[in-house]
């Protein structure tokens, strides 16, 4: 089963980015995520939603 949660270094990781950006991507609400117990974890359809949203732009441009 693939998993559904990941942690920061996981999702820049998949996102080919630094945590740093995504950090910032967060921060910018452009990549939704969650706390668990005080553990951020980011949702795989939150990083499918965002390459789509930046697919989207590149399209319309």
């Amino acid at each position: 089963m693939p998993k559904l949660l990941l942690t920061v270094p996981e999702a820049a990781k998949a996102l080919a980015i630094s945590r740093s950006k995504l950090y910032e991507l967060l921060a910018s609400g452009a990549v939704r995520s969650i706390r668990i117990d005080g553990s951020r974890r980011i949702p795989l359809n939150a990083l499918n939603d965002y390459v789509n949203a930046l697919m989207d732009t590149e399209e319309a441009a």
